[in-house]
């Protein structure tokens, strides 16, 4: 099977599917790996990078769609690519398709199957391809958080882990997976006080272990309304696999919350958790409603390529492995995570979106 790597074209994105080691043992392994010219160059990789370990370049969009059968890439097609994409595609990346409509019906009227890295699930509900940008986005919320707070950026001037003698900054963590986790415990790192809320007791309990300065909760309306309104900084992460976000923030919650106060909303390439959560870009990333800062940016690892790069293709390569042999369709992780095939709907939590 031929695999193609397309350049991403979403704004300000520098992540590539593959990095070159990674196609070495896929040619190693007898299949043809094509790579369109400049993919890799924010990550780090020029083009000599690939063809030295027998990748072929494609010198555009069209001839690399042209030539793949699986096509592996990063974040969900946009228009640049959907106009290559065809019946006979498998296509392989990060689709959230739960809140974008547009796009799951064009991808139905091509009619190719699509499987989704977030909706790829093992037997024990862990999601193994989510997990390494969820990580990095968790830990992004609050170093980006961090600077939005700064009175430069628009925020109260706070300084989160405070010193002696002035009060720390509070964090609230809506939900304690792998991003909310990461980002509760760079927050606790730095000295603020941090509130996490959760269902889960066995991610309490790992919450609770991070130090005193946290403290964990379970999700009650009137128990987040009361935490936020007193909070400097709240990060969303809050994950249905497969589905849209609910809105466990409402606008009368951010109303309530202090001027120059800031959210980061991770959960918004599902929608958004907060009420008030519109995506945004990298170009234009936040914009203020109430007077509170809203970070929600679709793309939050591709800032950081050289990491997430090699993050992601470490994750995902045993499953191109098992894709590009043709033979994967006894493999119940990517069977689960097949969003949509033949021009029908196939996750479950997407059944009823169009």
């Amino acid at each position: 099977m031929r695999i193609g790597i397309p350049r991403e074209t979403k704004t300000l994105e520098g992540r590539v599917a593959l990095v070159p080691a990674a196609c070495a043992d896929l040619v190693r392994r007898g299949y043809e790996v094509w790579v369109e010219a400049g993919a890799g160059l924010k990550s780090g990789f020029g083009d000599g990078d690939y063809t030295r370990v027998g990748v072929k370049i494609a010198p555009d969009a069209a001839a690399l769609y042209e030539k793949g059968q699986l096509i592996v890439k990063v974040k969900e097609p946009i228009a640049g690519d959907l106009q290559h994409l065809r019946k006979d595609h498998l296509l392989f990346c990060y689709l959230h398709l739960a809140p974008e409509p547009e796009l799951t019906k064009r991808l139905l009227q091509i009619g190719l199957t699509g499987i989704a890295f977030e909706t790829v699930e093992l037997d024990n509900g862990d999601l193994p391809l989510l997990a390494p940008m969820s990580i990095i986005a968790g830990r992004i919320a609050i170093q980006i958080g961090t600077h939005l707070l700064h009175q430069p950026a628009g925020g109260k001037g706070k300084l989160l882990g405070g010193l002696p003698s002035t009060e720390r900054g509070k964090v609230v963590v809506l939900g304690a997976g792998a991003a909310g986790g990461n980002s509760a415990e760079l927050a606790a790192s730095g000295g603020a006080n941090v509130v996490v809320f959760e269902k889960r007791q066995d991610r309490m309990a790992q919450m609770m272990a991070l130090g005193s300065n946290v403290t964990t909760l379970y999700p009650y309306e009137e128990a987040v309304a009361r935490e936020i309104a007193s909070a400097d900084l709240v990060i969303g992460a809050v994950l249905v696999t497969g589905a849209k976000a609910p809105h466990v923030i409402t606008r009368a919650m951010v109303a309530g919350m202090e001027p120059g106060s800031v959210i980061v909303d991770i959960s918004v390439d599902q929608g958004g958790c907060a009420e008030t959560t519109r995506p945004t870009t990298y170009a234009d990333p936040t914009y203020v409603v109430d007077g509170v800062t809203h970070f929600a940016v679709t793309n939050m690892p591709g800032a950081v390529p050289q990491t997430s790069s090699h993050a992601i293709c470490a994750a995902i390569l045993p499953f191109v492995q098992k894709l590009a042999s043709g033979d994967w369709r006894d493999n119940r992780p990517l069977v689960r995570g097949i969003n949509v095939e033949n021009g029908q709907l196939v996750h479950p939590a997407l059944k009823d979106m169009v």
